[in-house]
Formats: C-alpha cells, sequence, structure tokens
C-alpha cells in the first residue's frame, strides 16, 4: 500500500482538435508526471473524460498509459458506476494485468442510502482480487460516504485499502484518519486541503493540478509526509491561486487550458463539456508565466 502514499494524479485524455484521443500529447503527459517527482498513475478516473470515451477510447488510452509507463510507476484504474452489477461484471471482464488497484466512484445519481453504498462495495470487492480505493465525492454524486461506512468497508474487506476523500470538508477527513485501521490509506481528493489533510495523518492525494505542476506539488506533500510544515505551505501558497483558476469552469477544462500553456496537450474537451473562457485561459496563463 506505501505504493500509493504520496502524490497521484487523475489524467486528463488528450484529444486533438477533431476530438480524436491524441495519443502523442498522452505520452508527453505521462512522460512529465514521471520525470517529475509523480508517485503514482490515475487512469480513466473522472478528469479523464470516461463518461464521454467509447470502448475503443478508452482502451487506446490504457494501453498508451502502460507502454509508456513501462511499469516505472504503479497504475490505478478507474472503474466504477451507479449499477452495480455493471461495475461487477467490468471488473470480472477487464484485463487488470498492469493495473495495481481499481479506484471505484460511490454510486451516483441514485442517491443510496449509506447502507446501499456498504453493499455496493462489498459486491465490488468480492468481485476482484484488485487492492480497491474508494472514491467519495459527494459534489459530483449527491451522495456522500459516512465515515461509519468507509470505517466499516476497511475492517470488513481486506482489499478495500483506500479512500479517495473528496468532499472537501477536513473535520470528515481527520475523522476518517481517526477511526480507520492504521493501514488504511485516507487520500486528498481535494487539491486545496490535500496539505493539511497530510499533516493531519492522511497519505497524500490523488490530484489534478499535480499534473500541471508535478514538481512542487508532489515536493509539497513529501514535506507535508515528513512534517515539515513550513516548507510544505510555502509551496501551497506558490501554487494555490492555480487550483481555484482550474476549477473555476470545472474540470477538466481548466487543467487542459494549463497543459496547453505549457505545450502538452490542446485545451479540447467533449461535450457536454466546452473549453475554458478566453478570459479564464489568460488568467491561466498569466499564473504559469508568473510562476
Amino acid at each position: 500500500m506505501q505504493q500509493f502514499t504520496g502524490t497521484g494524479v487523475a489524467l486528463v485524455t488528450p484529444f486533438n482538435d477533431d476530438k480524436s484521443v491524441d495519443l502523442d500529447a498522452l505520452e508527453r503527459l505521462v512522460n512529465y508526471q514521471i520525470e517529475n517527482g509523480i508517485n503514482y498513475l490515475v487512469v480513466l478516473g473522472t478528469t479523464g473524460e470516461p463518461a464521454t470515451l467509447t470502448k475503443e477510447d478508452k482502451e487506446a488510452v490504457k494501453t498508451k498509459i502502460i507502454e509508456v509507463n513501462n511499469g516505472r510507476l504503479p497504475l490505478v484504474l478507474g472503474i466504477g458506476g451507479n449499477n452495480t452489477s455493471a461495475v461487477v461484471d467490468q471488473l470480472k471482464t477487464t484485463d487488470l494485468t498492469h493495473f495495481d488497484a481499481i479506484l471505484s466512484v460511490s454510486p451516483y445519481y441514485n442517491k443510496p442510502t449509506q447502507e446501499g453504498i456498504y453493499q455496493h462495495f462489498k459486491a465490488v470487492a468480492e468481485a476482484t482480487e484488485k487492492p480497491i480505493i474508494l472514491y467519495n465525492v459527494p459534489g459530483r454524486t449527491s451522495s456522500n460516504m459516512s465515515v461509519e461506512v468507509v470505517s466499516r468497508l476497511a475492517s470488513d474487506f481486506d482489499n478495500i485499502i483506500a479512500v479517495k476523500e473528496a468532499k472537501g470538508d477536513i473535520v470528515q477527513a481527520m475523522r476518517m484518519i481517526q477511526n480507520t485501521p492504521d493501514d488504511f490509506l485516507v487520500i486528498s481528493g481535494d487539491d486545496m486541503i490535500a496539505l493539511p489533510m497530510t499533516l493531519a495523518g492522511g497519505s497524500g492525494v490523488i490530484s489534478v493540478i499535480g499534473q500541471g505542476l508535478p514538481n512542487d506539488f508532489s515536493s509539497m506533500i513529501n514535506y507535508g509526509l515528513e512534517g515539515k510544515a513550513k516548507e510544505a505551505y510555502q509551496l501551497h501558497y506558490k501554487v494555490a491561486d492555480s487550483i481555484d483558476l482550474i476549477f473555476a469552469e470545472g474540470n477538466p477544462a481548466g487543467i487542459k487550458a494549463m497543459l496547453q500553456k505549457q505545450g502538452i496537450c490542446f485545451d479540447e474537451v467533449r461535450l457536454p463539456l466546452v473549453k475554458a473562457s478566453e478570459e479564464l485561459q489568460t488568467q491561466i496563463s498569466d499564473f504559469i508565466d508568473r510562476l
């Protein structure tokens, strides 16, 4: 589980002008992470726009990342949904050979009860031997995973090893750290509070901004894990404004605008998402110039 301590990044899926997957840009993106201190890569998470990728697109993305990574960093694959049987079937039929863990989002839209969430992840855990990272993101699912359910799942299933906690509530995060087993990882899914969560005993972050500023952000988290709060907060305040900027008009439009500024990929997204406005692109460009 130590391979998921530190900074993971939820990779974008780069697109060409015609909205096809840009595999050359994906190669640049993966190498940029590896060369700048990122600890592991998350493939086809929300930031990767899987909702608008075809089955063929997803296979191409996975194949390219596996090829470019070449075993250098651990890989986490996003497999989740609000149809439990479909998620179970996907876990059983997907080739997971090259992936070290699964990131599985709490069921969205249906708004299940806490017991429904528990039973969903019970079925997920029993469908695979791979380590599972729970993903709590109420802003997208309209349903919060309680501390009690996360603690119960952590205790009941050996392969449920972590939670990506993205409610943005430092109190809930601290209670998860307090009430889960010592070897269970509480990983921030909110870039702005990733450092205080880490300093409170968390295991780092699965980040969006991290792929745009991998060196600074991973260094910040490393300082946090070492308990070096002063050094860590210097880096936090250096990059904090960029976090607000990249989420100002939704994810991943903002981070793609930043990556375009850096020459890594175009800022194209697929409908119903739209590119960042010219005003926001200018603000992001100005931030990178100042940095």
